[in-house]
């Protein structure tokens, strides 16, 4: 397997595929590259190179105690484009993934990065606060600190059923899609998976997509359930300088996977324009 050690001796685990433009996929909680299965395989066979890894605590990577937070996620991002001397690429996060692309776009992507994405994304904040009032409150990222710190396995088999819409009414429920996501969820730390839960809740990351020159591509269901549309896209694309944003009614949380067609040629247009 292939895996890069950090500054703090963390190992990440990356796959890297293919040649021509690099194309950086960025997973959610609790997930691994795995995630990104549809959109490697497509863009790998229109001629890109892709690559993804797990992040820190995450599948394959090795779960230290300790920085499970916005900041070290990208810059352990920044380690890993530097060892692979990525120019001109393209990075596109899902979730917590889409903090984790921005933060790093921000701090660290000057003459790397051509172009990001943001799919489903927690930008530009997901908890209510006094400057966040229309946000998720609070209570509800205790419950998942709590489900996942307490009884993970029941509670990451039956967060599937939001994560991609199966609750709704004439959903089409794939057991083999739901077993994927728990998988890859078990396969990572307990203590990371629930201090990341502040990463992708507490994290503002408005000045992180004020500061971004390059052009960023929005997109989100408007049935998330998980990371509600009207709190985060919206708001995220009003603070870039060059951004766009496609919604899609709907569609779920997990849209990259239940609607790979879509979202892959979305992608792949926003890349060739």
């Amino acid at each position: 397997m292939s895996k890069i050690t950090v500054s703090d001796g963390t190992q990440l685990y990356y796959k890297d595929w293919g040649t021509g433009q690099p194309i950086v996929f960025h997973h959610g909680w609790p997930l691994s590259s795995d995630d990104w299965d549809r959109q490697m395989m497509f863009f790998l066979q229109k001629g890109f190179r892709v690559i993804a890894h797990d992040r820190r605590g995450h599948g394959r990577s090795s779960q230290p105690e300790s920085g499970h937070d916005m900041d070290t996620y990208a810059a352990d991002v920044s380690e890993l484009t530097a060892f692979l001397d990525l120019k001109d690429a393209i990075h596109i996060g899902h979730s917590t993934g889409g903090g984790e692309v921005i933060r790093y776009v921000a701090k660290y992507g000057q003459g790397r990065v051509a172009k990001a994405v943001l799919i489903s994304s927690v930008t530009p904040t997901m908890v209510q606060t006094e400057t966040n009032p229309d946000g998720v409150p609070m209570s509800v990222f205790d419950g998942i600190r709590e489900g996942t710190s307490s009884q993970r396995p029941q509670y990451f088999e039956d967060f599937t059923f939001p994560f991609f819409g199966y609750n709704r009414e004439g959903a089409n429920i794939s057991q083999g899609i739901r077993d994927n996501w728990w998988r890859q969820g078990m396969m990572g730390s307990i203590k990371a998976h629930f201090d990341c839960v502040k990463a992708f809740s507490e994290t503002d990351f408005t000045e992180d997509l004020k500061a971004v020159d390059v052009p960023v591509l929005v997109l989100h269901g408007e049935d998330d359930q998980i990371v509600p549309f009207p709190l985060t896209a919206p708001k995220a694309v009003k603070l870039l300088k060059n951004g766009k944003l496609i919604s899609y009614p709907g569609f779920p949380h997990g849209m990259p996977t239940t609607e790979a067609a879509t979202i892959n040629a979305d992608l792949l247009a926003f890349i060739q324009s």
